[in-house]
């Protein structure tokens, strides 16, 4: 195998290896990042999650950024960042699938601060 093909396999076998090398339990918090205009009325199915269901999972934040695509951010307790999966193509059941597969549970109502 050429020198930079190995190099290549090497690193990306690396970068699959440690951008997800973290256990359910290591998950505390999450954030959707996502801009609240273009991107997001594309995709009502994602919108729809974002606006009624996102707001009912306790310790999980929406941060609305200018032209961003809608992403799934899985923090530690440290606040460092364990993953980030995209929304994009995922219907709303989907999104709340993938939630709850990483350990975060609906509530029946919003918590009031």
């Amino acid at each position: 195998m050429h020198l930079s093909l190995k190099f290549f396999v090497l690193s990306f076998c690396l970068i699959l290896h440690f951008s997800h090398s973290y256990d359910i339990a290591d998950i505390k918090y999450a954030k959707i990042e996502t801009c609240r205009g273009c991107s997001l009325n594309r995709l009502p199915e994602v919108k729809k999650f974002v606006m009624e269901d996102a707001p009912f999972y306790g310790s999980l934040e929406v941060k609305f950024i200018s032209g961003a695509p809608p992403e799934l951010i899985l923090l530690s307790d440290k606040n460092e960042e364990l993953d980030r999966l995209p929304l994009s193509n995922l219907s709303r059941q989907e999104c709340n699938d993938l939630l709850q597969s990483k350990g975060f549970r609906k509530e029946d109502k919003k918590e009031e601060f």
